[in-house]
């Protein structure tokens, strides 16, 4: 990840949600999160420079779409430590992301007004840590490095053909002693899961990494 923009400080995620779905109307893909605070924030943008980011931010001020921000550098992401602290550190703040989001509405096709989806989930747990992943979680589990069930670590994503048949249509991030967190479907809120489910035993099909 390069420069994100910041914005917003709301009680509950839904507030959060309506802001990135505002933000969504401006072709950009933003996502929310909770931060160590309990409030919810969102983020979003992936620019090469900090002037390009301000130049963005001062649009959207001009069109009155955000107020006040903060501009992320790349040296604050999880991922810009791993050279000191090691990658265990990285995987390790990827479960504590994973973990605020649990409660949070679902919701299919976006972090929009009600929630978050699945994909959207573990795209912005890892956006949330430095790591710029794909949207869909048929693009992620293309693009991310293969892993053996059996060599499973925290961090990873778990993949799952839901809708029958071998192509991938859900996704979870593995966060150890074999649960994973995910946002499940319409009318459910994101939670922990085991992947040793009957249901989750018969529809998984993969794992992958992008640390």
């Amino acid at each position: 990840m390069g420069y994100t923009i910041q914005a917003g400080a709301f009680r509950v995620p839904e507030n959060a949600a309506a802001l990135t779905e505002k933000l969504d109307g401006q072709g950009i893909d933003p996502y929310f999160f909770k931060d160590q605070s309990g409030l919810y924030k969102v983020r979003f943008g992936n620019f090469k420079t900090r002037d390009e980011a301000q130049k963005y931010v001062k649009l959207l001020q001009s069109k009155k779409i955000i107020s006040e921000y903060y501009i992320v550098s790349p040296s604050e992401y999880t991922s810009a430590q791993v050279s000191q602290k090691g990658t265990g550190y990285l995987r390790d703040e990827l479960v504590k992301s994973a973990e605020k989001y649990i409660d949070v509405p679902y919701k299919w096709g976006g972090t929009g007004q009600k929630g978050i989806d699945c994909s959207g989930l573990t795209q912005a747990v890892y956006n949330l840590n430095g790591l710029s992943i794909p949207r869909s979680s048929g693009e992620q589990f293309t693009k991310g490095s293969p892993v053996d069930k059996k060599d499973l670590q925290k961090g990873d994503m778990v993949f799952f053909a839901t809708r029958g048949g071998k192509r991938v249509s859900h996704v979870g991030i593995y966060i150890g002693d074999g649960n994973f967190i995910h946002a499940p479907s319409k009318g459910k809120k994101v939670c922990v899961e085991k992947l040793s489910a009957p249901y989750f035993l018969k529809t998984y099909v993969g794992a992958r990494s992008y640390v």
